[in-house]
């Protein structure tokens, strides 16, 4: 990754940083027992919101960030089927 002035082990980290907020957005939706609607469009807002910081706080990943954009489009997607067909959600 010279390429990028940023060591493999900081690409990781990057790469795990969204992973693991998505996974405490799980946790807590599943604690508090969050609509699944309501979960999954606060994933969607963080993973817009990684891929913002991406783009502008360091040094620009725009792979990575349109990653994460795709994410949210799809993370909406699902959210407002589970908002309309709340028995048919597959989560």
């Amino acid at each position: 990754m010279s390429h990028l002035n940023i060591d493999v082990v900081d690409f990781l980290l990057l790469t795990i940083y969204p992973v693991a907020g998505l996974f405490l957005v799980e946790m807590a939706s599943r604690a508090i027992k969050l609509k699944n609607w309501i979960k999954l469009t606060s994933q969607a807002i963080l993973s817009i919101g990684f891929a913002i910081a991406y783009l502008t706080l360091i040094t620009a990943h725009w792979l990575t960030a349109l990653v994460l954009f795709a994410l949210a489009a799809a993370l909406f997607y699902q959210a407002r089927l589970s908002k309309l067909k709340p028995g048919r959600s597959l989560y």
